[in-house]
This record gives C-alpha cells, sequence and structure tokens, in this order.
C-alpha cells in the first residue's frame, strides 16, 4: 500500500491539533488554538502543494507513454504481418492462398494493434480521472480548513473588541463617579487628546 503524501499527514495532524485544542470556557463549539502552529502546518501545505499537484501531473503525463508503447507494439505486429505477407505472395505456386493468409494475418494484427490501443486508452483515462479527483479532494479539505481558521479568527476578534469597548464603559463610568462632572470632561479631553487612541463601537 503506498504511503500517504505529505499533504495528507499535514492534513491528519491539522485535525489531531484541532482535537487537543482546550474548548474555550463555557463553549461547546469555539477551541483555544496557537497561532503559531496552525500558521506553521498551513504554510507547510501552500508549500507542499504545487509539489503534490506536480506528482499527480507527472502520472497523467504517463498517459501518453502508454499509448506509445500500445503504438509501437501495434506498428510491430503490422509490419511482422506485411513480412509474412511478402514470404507468401514470393512463392509463386501458391499466390492465391498466400493472398489469402496474409488479408487474414493483417486484419488479425490491426485488431490487436486496435485492441491494444483501446486498452490503453481506457487505462490511461482511468488514472487521470483518479489522479485529478484525489488532487481536487485535498485542495477542497485544505480550502475548508483555512475557511475555518478565517471564520474562527473574525468570531475571536469581534468578540474581543465587544470586551474591551465594555470595560472602556466601566472605567469611564468609574471615573465620572469620583470626579464632578465639568473636571471630568476636562480630563477625558485631555486623555483623547493624548493618547491619540479610538475606541470600535
Amino acid at each position: 500500500m503506498p504511503m500517504s503524501s505529505r499533504i495528507e499527514q499535514i492534513i491528519d495532524e491539522l485535525e489531531e491539533y484541532i482535537e487537543s485544542c482546550k474548548p474555550k470556557f463555557m463553549s461547546n463549539s469555539e477551541i483555544i488554538v496557537n497561532k503559531d502552529e496552525i500558521d506553521e502546518l498551513i504554510r507547510e501545505l501552500r508549500m507542499k502543494t504545487p509539489d503534490e499537484i506536480k506528482r499527480y501531473q507527472k502520472i497523467i503525463s504517463n498517459k501518453e507513454a502508454i499509448l506509445n508503447d500500445a503504438r509501437e507494439k501495434a506498428e510491430k505486429l503490422i509490419n511482422e504481418a506485411t513480412i509474412h505477407t511478402n514470404e507468401l505472395i514470393s512463392e509463386h505456386e501458391i499466390m492465391q492462398q498466400a493472398y489469402t493468409q496474409a488479408n487474414e494475418v493483417v486484419t488479425m494484427a490491426s485488431q490487436q494493434a486496435q485492441d491494444i490501443l483501446d486498452k490503453a486508452t481506457i487505462e490511461a483515462n482511468e488514472m487521470r480521472t483518479q489522479a485529478t479527483r484525489y488532487t481536487d479532494d485535498r485542495l477542497a479539505e485544505l480550502e475548508n480548513i483555512v475557511l475555518s481558521a478565517i471564520q474562527n479568527s473574525s468570531g475571536h476578534y469581534q468578540h474581543l473588541i465587544g470586551s474591551l469597548n465594555q470595560y472602556r464603559e466601566i472605567i469611564e463610568s468609574n471615573r465620572r463617579a469620583l470626579q464632578p462632572a465639568e473636571e471630568f470632561e476636562e480630563l477625558a479631553l485631555e486623555g483623547t487628546s493624548g493618547d491619540g487612541l479610538d475606541i470600535i463601537q
């Protein structure tokens, strides 16, 4: 049984890593991941994918080699039949018999040659279909992994912004409670112009 490709191994590693990640607090669907580890696996996938595709393209290119070999065998059979035909015809006494036998030999050789070409074409097309399907399946798995990573990252980012805004409102409320209204507004204006930061709502 052939060894699995590096892309398959990396996908397995990604699945194992995701399974090993700790779940997020109070969540059944979200997990905590190490960004560096995910980035490293995705980077290796991106590097290995062209090599894997080239390997399958090489398998597909073997179709031409199979067809060329079939053509050579067919030509050899026809040449042998032609030589045999010429030998039979050269004998004047059995010319008619030789002609009949020659036609039979050429017909048989042509049929065998066609059978070889048909079989080679079918095998080559099957190899190409299998290689193309396998490559597409691997790319689909990679696409789903990347999409999932993007969606998880987006959700975590929005959650972080929401939490920061809540903390800001709590701090602002506490400061307002400690200072008279006019003095608090002056301090707030000074703080905003000093740090140059805007909180996303």
